[in-house]
């Protein structure tokens, strides 16, 4: 607008004294007239632009509102968005402009919709989803879960018993409600009261009379009559059952959802191992827990940079909580102060790498937790099976020594030519994405499916996850004819052994009770007596113990969550994860053949409906099962590399995947059903029923992988709330135990507990035999 070129020089800033000097001399006046001219036409564009936005504003909430305008022009909207996107096509229906499952209609003048499925409403180009639940169609105390389409009713309350209810749209909830009949528990057949006692059915529940005349008080006669399995009258309480150790000693358990000393048993109501009141007995399990204190951490766990000295509190908002923790016993103020400075720790990956005559180069690891890192280097693995591996240094290590077995194994199988090791050279140049099934290309051959590659397992055609060695001569105890190398066979003439772990060539036993005099109490002779020994024929294995646990990111590229964050309480029982975080394991070291895994899990949240469980026979970040349970239904956030949709309910699914963690295993462990190469779905619950907040629920695992054998129970209080029946499969023979999270944050695991046990179960002939008719 302004022609001339001016230099513009300020002689004196205090007074403000300027002078424009240029080639058309004075021209100040000029130039002030010019700038009020610019003024004046920016305020008429700025006019003009704010009409503009206000008739785009009226021509979409008119096109909104006009079904014919919509569907010729292909104007729709964005659930996130108020912008609005105009699409033009080609022939009208290509591509499909309609929602989802609506047909399109070539027309004269472009296309028409049609109208949008049941349990939607909407003009065909638009449909949103009706909610049923407005009409009430469930039992007044049952939950209404609406879905897109459609809805569904949870199951009638405990006591009651009805029809599951779902459906779609409003006519089919107004026409079908729920009903849900009281449950007569007399007529069950279950037998719940003493015998001399009769049953009478209330609503919703029952009572037990007085005994029947003649036969004495309910607390007196009616109670004698229950006997243990060896005939003895038992004297347990009444809701613990009597049971047979293995020496043949009687002992007492709370039922689930009681807890005590089997003597004297009290609610459970959280099913944390501890009575809601404390009982008047010295037993551990007759003290009350504080959960209040651990939900307290997430004060402490949320802080940044979370202070060493967790009790004293660091913001007035977590003082409470602070005193609440102080409150807990000095083995869990220990494991705190652990913890915080644990996070300085780093948790290394030792790689060898060596040559052997068949394969020619095997590639192994071991992980070691709170170790610090030889040299200060500060470049370390959080967990090479199921890590990021983005550190450098030890992730670059990782990565040169897997892509040296890859070109090893080429070599050794033919493949020799140098365009094929330019390849294998060339392969995933970013040292920073190193994943396991990258390094997983060193093993070779695992025949009993134990997760031990063959040139490596002390029992090669033996299924034998736990490696145990008692004598340490390299053969494992399940392939070896002495265990104790003491010159008596473990089952062949002159035996068997009766002490068949510790040395006793003598034999002595002196009360003749098949168990000799070396091992009577102890029969792995590792100072910890059978009756309490977690594994009373493994030395190595001796109570429950996760404070020893390595961490497994299964989605460890990308930003789509962050990881978990594990606490780990109560002398390595209780385990918490605050974050809401990508799939990831918090995995125990240990382990195992056979076993029985039970614990009791709690979301401590009332803001998000993800993921939640545990796992076993865990071999490797791509192999292992989980048993996880979803709350509501929902489509993942991420349709790369699928669209993942997942089902309320409990689940259990046998982990074998072929890429290892990243974007697919992510999906796949997200999706409800099978994916291929990454998921097997081995059972579902039919009642597609959520877990609920702030609800405590016991689980009970059985694990035979000898037969393939699994099965899983939960509990909600003492009820029985879903059960598996008898699973079986063999993808995984044994391995690891964990707890499992995927989106979900405020996870307590709580009162953990695994015993070894390769008995078979008995309902497992049975099943077969069923399985073989049908």
């Amino acid at each position: 607008m302004i022609s001339a070129v001016f230099l513009l020089t300020c002689y004196n800033i205090f007074y403000g004294s300027c002078q424009l000097s240029g080639r058309g001399g004075d021209v100040a006046p000029q130039i002030l007239s010019e700038v009020r001219e610019t003024n004046l036409v920016l305020k008429e564009v700025r006019d003009l632009l704010k009409q503009q936005v206000k008739e785009i504003i009226f021509l979409k909430n008119t096109v909104m509102e006009c079904d014919a305008c919509g569907t010729y022009f292909g104007i729709h909207t964005s659930a996130t968005s108020q912008a609005i996107k105009v699409t033009t096509y080609q022939n009208g229906c290509n591509p499909n402009p309609c929602f989802p499952g609506v047909t399109c209609t070539v027309t004269g003048s472009g296309f028409r919709c049609g109208t949008c499925p049941a349990g939607y409403s909407g003009n065909g180009s638009h449909c949103t989803d009706i909610n049923e639940c407005t009409v009430n169609p469930c039992y007044a105390r049952v939950r209404c879960v609406n879905t897109a389409p459609g809805f569904h009713c949870e199951p009638c309350p405990i006591g009651y018993i009805g029809k599951r209810v779902e459906g779609i749209g409003l006519e089919y909830a107004r026409a079908n409600k729920q009903v849900c009949d009281d449950l007569n528990e007399c007529e069950s057949g279950n037998k719940p009261c003493p015998g001399n006692s009769v049953c009478i059915n209330t609503k919703g529940s029952y009572k037990c009379s007085p005994c029947k005349a003649g036969k004495g008080g309910q607390n007196t006669a009616c109670k004698t009559e229950r006997r243990c399995p060896n005939g003895e009258i038992s004297k347990c309480h009444e809701k613990a059952e009597c049971i047979i150790e293995r020496d043949g000693s009687i002992a007492c358990v709370c039922a689930v959802g009681w807890a005590g000393n089997g003597i004297i048993c009290a609610k459970d109501t959280d099913i944390d191992g501890f009575p809601d009141e404390k009982l008047r007995c010295s037993a551990l399990r007759c003290k009350k827990q504080y959960l209040k204190a651990i939900y307290a951490l997430r004060c402490w766990a949320e802080s940044s940079p979370p202070p060493i000295l967790l009790f004293s509190s660091h913001s007035a908002k977590c003082a409470r909580a602070a005193r609440a923790a102080r409150a807990f016993s000095r083995s869990h103020r220990k494991a705190f102060l652990m913890l915080s400075y644990g996070r300085l720790r780093a948790l290394t990956v030792k790689i060898t790498c060596w040559a052997e005559s068949s394969p020619p180069l095997i590639l192994l690891f071991s992980s070691h937790s709170a170790e610090y890192l030889s040299g200060g280097t500060g470049h370390h693995i959080s967990d090479l099976s199921g890590g990021t591996g983005h550190h450098e240094g030890a992730g670059q290590t990782a990565h040169m020594f897997a892509r040296r077995c890859e070109r090893e194994h080429a070599m050794f199988a033919g493949n020799r030519s140098p365009a094929n090791r330019s390849h294998l050279d060339s392969e995933d140049e970013d040292m920073h994405k190193v994943k396991l099934h990258t390094i997983k290309q060193c093993y070779f051959s695992i025949r009993d499916g134990d997760g031990h590659q063959d040139s490596r397992d002390n029992c090669p055609s033996d299924i034998n996850s736990n490696q145990l060695d008692t004598d340490k001569d390299g053969l494992g105890d399940e392939c070896d004819d002495d265990d104790d190398n003491d010159g008596i066979p473990d089952i062949l003439p002159p035996g068997p052994d009766n002490c068949r772990l510790v040395p006793n060539p003598d034999q002595a036993d002196s009360d003749g009770n098949g168990i000799g005099n070396a091992c009577e109490g102890d029969f792995d002779k590792d100072l910890v007596i059978d009756i309490v020994d977690a594994c009373p024929e493994n030395a190595e294995i001796t109570l429950t113990d996760f404070r020893a646990f390595q961490t497994v990111v299964l989605d460890p590229e990308g930003d789509a969550q962050i990881d978990p964050n594990w606490i780990v309480l109560n002398e390595g029982m209780e385990i918490v994860q605050t974050m809401n975080s990508d799939p990831g394991l918090a995995v125990g070291y240990t382990a195992f053949n056979g076993v029985d895994f039970e614990g009791t899990f709690h979301v401590n949240t009332e803001t998000d409906d993800d993921y939640a469980g545990l796992i076993f026979g865990y071999q490797d970040s791509s192999s292992f099962y989980s048993v996880m349970w979803k709350q509501m239904e929902q489509t993942y956030w991420q349709a790369n590399p699928f669209r993942a949709v997942a089902e309320p309910g409990i689940q259990l699914k046998a982990v074998k995947s072929k890429t290892g963690p990243g974007e697919n295993l992510r999906n796949s462990l997200w999706h409800t059903g099978d994916t291929l190469n990454q998921v097997k779905l081995l059972w579902k619950d039919p009642r597609n029923v959520g877990w609920k907040d702030k609800t405590s629920y016991r689980w009970f695992l059985q694990h035979r992988p000898s037969v393939g054998y699994i099965r899983v129970k939960f509990f909600e209080g003492p009820e029985l709330v879903a059960d598996s029946g008898v699973i079986l499969d063999t993808t995984m023979r044994g391995g690891r135990l964990g707890v499992f999270c995927f989106s979900q944050e405020n996870i307590i695991w709580s009162n953990l507990r695994y015993r070894c046990n390769d008995t078979i179960p008995n309902d497992y002939e049975t099943f077969k035999e069923q399985k073989n008719k049908a």
